[in-house]
């Protein structure tokens, strides 16, 4: 209430103290998010969503006659982007399998690349498996190649430490709403100093109004329209919220969580996994699984009875489940959170047996 209250005024559009203070506020939010994956503060531009800043640093990046490489796993946030460029003749792209073995995943991308290719996308971790790439790895490929690398990393940012000079990232793309802890109808996309990206989207900066072309100065020229102050501002207070708790700390508690979860599934023998044990640094605290012969959905419906939330089906992410043979069913998809108790595992999976 206190960000709708004071600071919902049109940031960078007017010089009298509540527009300046709302830039401000604004301002501070990029700083935090430059901070907490290494980037400059100025090139952290603000989105509705992840999906919109995939589809901005994508079709952003490529020009006619391109190649593109993504993973097997990836959400249709990057699948249906690469396939609409396919089909209109603008950028070929081929898959990369994902690989238990690290090596093995590195050497799938590598393999792939053309002397056109001119770019590689890859979530660092799966919204449907929860299994990580090793963006650190195939960022090392992509900067040997000269090839720019973009990460999404929605289900990542906020629980996995993401150093983009470490990883040799050039453009960092998340939502707000997930692991960063901020309201939905919030994302970014953040790009390196030497990344010039065409627009999707033109209109009012508040910037050089005068010039019929959208400014080429970041983060203007990314972000066209009025922003979503409350939504950012939520967002800064979701990274205040993680470096309270310490990102390792939450991502120690989700992953026990998740550890806990996966051994009481695997001793029940109507349940169906698809994954190895969670690991540090190679899993997200997210399980996919499939209980008896039901369809994912019906799984969902007869938890929902009892008063379970669980999202069930194709997750967005058809490509994974073709991956991992669950295209026909789907799977059901437990996440929990720093919030998530042994308690609440507990009376999950005791619901769970009585359907």
């Amino acid at each position: 209430m206190n960000a709708l209250k004071n600071f919902s005024f049109n940031s960078g559009r007017g010089g009298y103290s509540a527009s300046v203070n709302a830039a401000e506020k604004i301002y501070s939010v990029r700083e935090r998010i430059g901070n907490m994956f290494n980037f400059e503060s100025q090139n952290v531009a603000f989105t509705l969503n992840c999906t919109m800043a995939l589809n901005m640093a994508i079709k952003g990046s490529v020009k006619k006659g391109d190649h593109i490489i993504i993973s097997s796993l990836e959400h249709n946030a990057v699948w249906r982007v690469v396939n609409h460029l396919k089909n209109n003749g603008t950028a070929a792209f081929d898959i990369a399998d994902f690989s238990f073995d690290e090596e093995e995943t590195v050497r799938n991308f590598e393999r792939l690349i053309r002397p056109n290719t001119s770019l590689i996308v890859c979530m660092a971790a799966s919204n449907v498996f929860g299994v990580a790439f090793p963006i650190e790895k195939i960022g090392e490929i992509a900067k040997r190649h000269r090839i720019r690398f973009i990460v999404d990393a929605a289900q990542a940012a906020g629980i996995i430490p993401i150093d983009s000079d470490k990883c040799n990232i050039d453009i960092l793309c998340a939502p707000g709403h997930k692991c960063l802890f901020g309201n939905m109808g919030t994302g970014f996309l953040a790009v390196k100093n030497d990344v010039y990206l065409d627009t999707i989207i033109d209109g009012g900066t508040g910037s050089e109004s005068i010039n019929p072309n959208q400014p080429d100065f970041l983060p203007d020229r990314l972000e066209a329209g009025t922003l979503n102050n409350s939504g950012i501002l939520s967002l800064g207070a979701g990274i205040d919220f993680i470096h309270s708790k310490g990102i390792d700390n939450i991502y120690n508690h989700e992953l026990k969580i998740t550890d806990y979860l996966y051994h009481c599934l695997s001793e029940n023998d109507n349940a169906v996994l698809y994954c190895p044990k969670p690991e540090k640094y190679k899993s997200a605290p997210i399980i996919s699984f499939n209980y008896k012969d039901y369809a994912s959905e019906k799984t969902a419906s007869l938890l929902a009875e009892k008063n379970i939330a669980v999202r069930a089906g194709l997750h967005c992410s058809p490509l994974a489940h073709s991956f991992f043979r669950t295209i026909d069913r789907g799977t059901v998809r437990l996440s929990p959170s720093v919030f998530t108790t042994v308690r609440d595992c507990e009376i999950f999976l005791n619901r769970l047996k009585k359907i």
